[in-house]
């Protein structure tokens, strides 16, 4: 399923590149949110001792794709 990405929030795990891969992120914070852009604070990893995050960023129309 997609979702804008002005409507993600924290806690969905959404497909978006990080380390130059598409992989699995889950959302931990919104950092900003503007009509033109959306950044997000990522982790790529659930399962692992030391949690890796990313930041993200999206523009606010484009489509992202929630993990079902």
């Amino acid at each position: 399923m997609n979702i804008q990405a002005l409507n993600i929030e924290a806690g969905e795990r959404i497909f978006a590149y990080c380390n130059n891969k598409m992989q699995i992120c889950t959302v931990r914070r919104v950092l900003d949110s503007t009509s033109q852009n959306v950044t997000l604070l990522v982790s790529t990893s659930e399962r692992s001792r030391s949690l890796v995050s990313r930041i993200v960023q999206f523009r606010a129309d484009a489509l992202v794709k929630l993990v079902s």
